[in-house]
């Protein structure tokens, strides 16, 4: 059933709204200021917010603007006298859906009230759509940060183009397989995606790889082989670690992407390349360019949809997102019982800043699943640098509109758990006296008695 958050300071206006949603079908909830409103919402976040515009305290307007800010799709109708009516309209122009004049007209109630329920449920199933096509998306690329969503969504955009995409970021963040997804995302993923490292390969080879070459090109060719290029026609090629190419063959691949066109090594025949090219590089190509590894032409034409790859510590929260997948993942390809993580291990997980990124994270959950003697991965299970850094958490993530009592007991707590407990230098590190500390204790315990 709907949900309605009614917020009046007037019992009788509240009662009357309670009477006209209830015979619609609608569950009915009250708040008589802002302040509670906004308790209401994060305790049980409704579909759409009745409210009164003129309100002691917080005004119609403020609430809206705050409670938009703890939930970004909650639509909003406003009430308002029939005096006041440019303030309504001003309220719709920061994104209220829609305004009712008092006294109020169980028509022109319904009326709105169900337009905008309308608009919440196409919303929603918008997003259930999105949601699965995320699906699609291998988990670990899947996650909850916000710096991860923002590349997904750019990967989801690019996706149906043929544009050219570079995507940059540390070893190991996983651009191979966010190149995967784009090519899967695309109009292309019929046909093959065909991935060649750059770095891997000595240039005399790399060059033949890409592009194919004819019987007595060189010593050992003894017959005609397609290249990669020729292998991936109608599909997508990935070039990993582009930028240790060499200048001659990046002078190759330049004339692909400018004209379409390539010849075999030791060939005369010009073939044409039907391909969308997704390049990577864990270089900062700009420095890359600087130093003479990348030529500058080679970039502009690599760079037509650029996508960063961030580092696993810029994203912590999806730290026991992926470790929980991984856990999953091992324990089925090594036929263990693996129930979950336990609290220590995961603080553990969470503190070490992964120069290794994902992979690194990978490699430890698999280690730990191997090394795993009961059904819970333990503290003990994880390798011994990530050990001896268990417990000491970096930083802390807040959603927006977090209560500030809730955010000062957090970082009280950790700040204490990364000095092993000593008052007085995590009083000094707050910034605040060891006997706030002491009060806040007493607090926190009275408030759980």
């Amino acid at each position: 059933m709907p949900h309605v958050l009614v917020v009046d300071d007037e019992e009788a206006n509240r009662l009357a709204l309670d009477r006209i949603l209830a015979r619609e079908g609608i569950t009915v909830s009250h708040a008589s200021d802002g302040r509670e409103a906004l308790d209401r919402i994060r305790a049980e976040p409704p579909d759409l917010m009745l409210t009164d515009l003129k309100m002691p305290g917080m005004t119609g307007l403020e609430l809206m603007k705050a409670a938009r800010t703890l939930d970004p799709d909650l639509e909003v109708i406003v009430m308002t006298a029939y005096g006041t009516v440019e303030t309504a309209v001003e309220a719709m122009k920061e994104g209220a859906w829609d305004f009712v004049t008092k006294p109020l007209r169980r028509s022109d109630i319904v009326r709105a009230v169900r337009k905008a329920l309308e608009k919440r449920r196409l919303v929603a199933e918008n997003r259930a759509l999105k949601d699965e096509l995320a699906r699609a998306v291998p988990d670990d690329l899947v996650g909850r940060s916000a710096r991860m969503r923002g590349v997904l969504d750019e990967a989801r955009q690019v996706a149906d183009s043929v544009a050219s995409v570079l995507i940059t970021g540390e070893s190991g963040t996983g651009k191979g397989m966010l190149a995967r997804w784009i090519h899967q995302a695309s109009p292309r993923r019929a046909k093959r995606l065909v991935t060649v490292n750059c770095g891997a390969l000595p240039e005399s080879l790399l060059e033949s790889e890409l592009f194919g070459h004819e019987a007595g090109a060189f010593t050992g060719a003894q017959g005609r082989r397609e290249g990669r290029f020729e292998l991936a026609r109608g599909g997508t090629i990935f070039l990993d670690e582009v930028t240790e190419m060499s200048p001659q063959v990046q002078v190759r691949l330049l004339r692909v992407l400018q004209e379409g066109e390539y010849e075999r090594v030791g060939g005369s025949k010009t073939l044409q390349a039907d391909v969308r090219v997704i390049a990577a590089t864990n270089r900062v190509p700009e420095k890359a360019i600087a130093e003479g590894r990348l030529r500058e032409d080679l970039f502009y034409r690599l760079n037509v949809i650029r996508i960063h790859m961030p580092g696993l510590r810029e994203r912590p929260d999806d730290i026991p997102l992926l470790a929980r997948h991984f856990a999953t993942l091992y324990a089925s390809r090594n036929s263990r019982a693996i129930r979950g993580i336990s609290p220590e291990a995961a603080d553990a997980l969470s503190a070490w800043p992964w120069p290794g990124n994902v992979r690194e994270l990978e490699n430890a959950i698999e280690r730990a699943v191997v090394l795993n003697r009961d059904d819970i991965i333990d503290l003990d299970d994880l390798p011994p640098a990530i050990r001896r850094r268990e417990g000491v958490q970096a930083a802390l993530t807040f959603p927006v509109g977090t209560p500030i009592k809730q955010v000062e007991r957090r970082m009280i707590e950790a700040t204490l758990q990364s000095v092993d407990g000593d008052k007085a230098l995590a009083a000094q590190l707050l910034g605040i006296t060891a006997r706030t500390i002491y009060r806040r204790e007493a607090e926190w315990r009275e408030e759980e008695a």
